[in-house]
C-alpha cells in the first residue's frame, strides 16, 4: 500500500454511517487518489459541486420516468461521493476551517429536504394521491427535529457547565483514535467490525437515505419508501427527544450525536 492511499484511508471518518463507510467513502478515496494534489480545487469547491448535483438530481426526480429516476439515483449516489470528498481532502490537507464544516453541514440538510420534497411530488403524480406528500413533509421535519434536539442539548448543558463542549470534544477525539479496522488490521478485526456496522442501518441517518433514495428510484417504489422514511424519522425524533430531555433532568452526560 503506497504512502498517499494510506494518508488518505487515514481521513476516512471512523465512525461512519453505514452506506457511507462501505459504499461512498471509499469511492470518495478512489476519487481523491487522483485529485487531491491538485491545488485549485478545494473542498469548498467539492462541497459545491456536491450540492449542485443535488439540485440536478432532484430535478431528474421531478420529471419523473424510468429512465430520469435512474439517472437521479445515480447523481444521489455521486452528490454522496463529493460530500464524503470534501471533508477528506480537507484532512488530507490539514485545512480544516469552521466555516467550511458549517456550509458542509447546512448543504447536507438542504439535501434531504430537496430530496424527499422531489420524491414526495413525483409519488403524487403517480399515484394522485396526497399521502406521499405528507408522509415526505412528516420524514423531512422529523428528521430536522433529530438535528434541533442536539443543539437544544448543547444550549442546556452549556447553561449548567460551561466547559461541556470542551469535555464533549475531548471524549470524541479520544473515541476516535481508537482504530478498530481498516488497513493494518487483520481479516478477523475488519469481519467483526464488518458486522458491528450493519446494525447503523436501523439508525436511518444520511447515508442510509442515500441507499433508501436509490434503491427506491430503481424500483420505482417511491411511496413504500416513503413510508419508512417517515415511521423511522417520527421514531427517531421523538425518542431522542424525550431520551436526551430523561438525561438532562436526571443530570446525566448527554452525547449529541443526532
Amino acid at each position: 500500500m503506497n504512502e498517499k492511499l494510506t494518508r488518505l484511508w487515514a481521513t476516512k471518518t471512523k465512525n461512519d454511517e453505514w452506506w457511507s463507510s462501505f459504499v461512498t467513502a471509499p469511492l470518495a478515496i478512489a476519487f481523491n487518489y487522483f485529485v487531491v494534489d491538485i491545488k485549485w480545487l478545494t473542498p469548498n469547491l467539492i462541497t459545491l459541486a456536491s450540492f449542485i448535483t443535488t439540485i440536478i438530481a432532484s430535478a431528474f426526480i421531478l420529471a419523473g420516468g424510468t429512465g430520469n429516476f435512474i439517472i437521479a439515483a445515480v447523481l444521489i449516489h455521486l452528490s454522496h461521493v463529493f460530500d464524503c470528498m470534501d471533508g477528506q481532502m480537507a484532512r488530507y490537507r490539514k485545512t480544516s476551517s469552521l466555516s467550511g464544516g458549517f456550509y458542509d453541514k447546512l448543504t447536507d440538510q438542504i439535501q434531504v429536504t430537496l430530496w424527499f420534497g422531489a420524491i414526495g411530488y413525483a409519488a403524487y403524480s403517480q399515484s394522485h394521491s396526497i399521502l406521499p406528500v405528507w408522509l415526505a413533509f412528516t420524514g423531512v421535519a422529523f428528521y430536522s427535529l433529530r438535528g434541533y434536539v442536539k443543539y437544544v442539548t448543547i444550549y442546556t448543558q452549556m447553561l449548567r457547565d460551561s466547559k461541556y463542549l470542551e469535555k464533549l470534544s475531548k471524549e470524541k477525539s479520544d473515541a476516535e483514535k481508537e482504530n478498530i479496522a481498516g488497513l493494518g488490521f487483520g481479516v478477523a478485526a475488519n469481519l467483526r467490525w464488518f458486522l458491528s456496522e450493519q446494525r447503523k442501518i436501523l439508525l436511518f441517518n444520511e447515508g442510509v437515505f442515500i441507499f433508501m433514495l436509490s434503491l427506491a428510484l430503481v424500483l420505482d417504489a417511491l411511496t413504500p419508501m416513503l413510508w419508512v422514511f417517515a415511521i423511522s424519522q417520527l421514531f427517531y425524533g421523538l425518542a431522542r427527544g424525550w431520551q436526551r430531555g430523561w438525561q438532562i433532568q436526571h443530570k446525566q452526560v448527554v452525547s449529541i450525536e443526532k
